[in-house]
């Protein structure tokens, strides 16, 4: 007995040419197979797959509009399928279909997301209905993803330039993308990006430059903190074939390079304050010579510039230039940290998980609820970076079809809570005890106590007295040493 039955005739109203793609995930090789012949006359790329691994392999790899399931499977529960078809691919609009007709099940299935329910056998006509009635919602769809798709971090081709992942949903993080998209706007104006560590601020750099009118040409992303400090001028600068021992050719530097592009000074705050006047200089008169020759030549970079250094503080001592801060920071952006934007974290967490998934070629695991609470509350002192590398050692590591809290190897541990009982919290305490230390350390010499502490020599006395530490003169030394 055929599983599909033909009736004679085919409305006119149900023809369909749409290129729709539908998968079919059921373990009857005879339905997959003619249902798949039925869908191909039909003007649909179809897929068949007789059990859920090789399906979930074809979900993974095509953007499949409609999945056809059956409740049930060998193996594995159909239901069961379905809930994690519709955590993973929420948008993928799924048709049950059985041969048992248990209303129960089908109603939970229809709870769980399912559009609707066919029972075997059933005819063309049914199954063209059924699509007909589906095929409403993914066109909704479709226009609901464009509008969504205007009204997104950054486009599509966007991210295929960065080559980077923008995903956030905060109020925040979307504040910042504003900023930067207007910063694009004006070609010549230098932006300076702050914010912690993994932050993404190379990300925004590159969403300015690719946004800009300078986006055909070179984004020369540059480590200030990287480059020796007896060629730092010479990457700079360029230099002359001979102008120095290993100058075997003309070089062109970083500045020339970047003519009509973007130099991008990552770490800004750990150039030494020698180039940074140079720095200043090549800014302001966008002119630069090499190393070995006197002939000044023209370039039009403009200048984009990230730290996750206290520029204000490091004024004050005088390790970075005041003037080249006010010429660096004409657009300011600043980057809160990810325990600052808790809105990102979720869907950072499942766009990280669906693609290392796909590029470890591994199923796509659901994220059990407590995992993502315990990440919500976890500090992620290395920020989107942590989370990003904290997911992929996840996902590698995972056996199973879900991933626990316990998956997610955090910088506190497992043990955070059990180590914060241990933490002694009273402040008097552990000021006595870091007093007693430093002393030991610097010999009992109090002037050199009182600079490891960061306090004057009076402050060290006044605390001595409080806690009534008494140094012996046996156990100091000559406090002008």
């Amino acid at each position: 007995m055929p599983i599909l039955y033909n009736t004679p005739g085919r409305p006119e109203n149900y023809q369909l040419n749409s290129q729709l793609k539908v998968l079919v995930i059921d373990d009857e090789i005879n339905f997959t197979e003619e249902i798949e012949e039925f869908l191909q006359n039909q003007g649909f790329i179809s897929y068949t797959a007789n059990n859920v691994h090789k399906g979930r392999s074809i979900l993974k790899n095509q953007n499949i509009d409609l999945l056809i399931l059956d409740i049930r499977l060998k193996g594995i529960n159909g239901l069961d399928v379905l809930k994690e078809v519709k955590q993973t691919y929420p948008k993928l609009e799924v048709i049950i279909v059985s041969a048992h007709g248990d209303m129960d099940s089908v109603i939970t299935a229809l709870r769980n997301g399912a559009i609707d329910y066919l029972k075997k056998p059933f005819r063309h006509t049914d199954i063209q209905i059924a699509i007909q009635r589906t095929r409403k919602f993914l066109d909704l769809q479709r226009v609901i993803t464009s509008m969504e798709a205007k009204n997104s971090l950054i486009s599509q081709s966007l991210q295929e330039k960065i080559k980077r992942d923008f995903i956030g949903e905060s109020k925040q993080i979307k504040q910042i993308l504003d900023l930067a998209v207007t910063a694009a706007k004006y070609k010549n104006t230098s932006v300076l990006i702050t914010g912690e560590s993994g932050t993404g601020k190379e990300n925004i750099a590159r969403i300015i430059h690719y946004e800009s009118a300078r986006n055909e040409n070179l984004f020369c992303a540059v480590n200030s903190s990287a480059i020796t400090d007896s060629l730092l001028e010479s990457e700079f600068f360029g230099h002359k074939k001979g102008s120095f021992t290993g100058a075997i050719n003309d070089k062109k530097g970083f500045f020339e390079v970047s003519d009509q592009g973007t130099l991008f000074l990552d770490e800004i705050a750990d150039m030494p304050l020698n180039l940074q006047a140079k720095i200043l200089r090549a800014i302001e008169e966008k002119t630069i010579t090499r190393v070995g020759e006197t002939d000044p030549i023209a370039t039009d970079f403009r200048i984009i510039a990230a730290t996750n250094h206290d520029i204000a503080k490091l004024i004050e001592e005088k390790k970075f230039r005041l003037d080249l801060l006010h010429r660096l920071n004409t657009i300011h952006i600043h980057i809160p940290p990810l325990r600052e934007r808790i809105d990102d974290i979720e869907p950072l967490l499942t766009h990280y998980t669906n693609d290392f998934a796909r590029k470890l070629n591994k199923p796509v695991p659901v994220i059990e609820r407590e995992a993502i609470n315990a990440l919500l509350n976890y500090s992620f002192p290395g920020n989107v970076r942590e989370l990003r590398n904290m997911i992929e050692r996840a996902i590698i590591l995972c056996k199973t079809e879900s991933l626990k809290a316990s998956d997610f190897q955090t910088y506190e541990g497992h043990d955070s809570e059990k180590e914060k009982e241990k933490i002694n919290f009273n402040l008097e305490e552990n000021e006595l005890k870091l007093v007693h230390l430093a002393l030991k350390e610097m010999n009992y010499n109090q002037n050199k106590t009182a600079e490891l502490l960061g306090i004057t020599r009076d402050a060290l006395i006044r605390r001595m007295k409080k806690y009534n530490i008494k140094v012996s003169k046996s156990s100091s030394t000559t406090e002008d040493e």
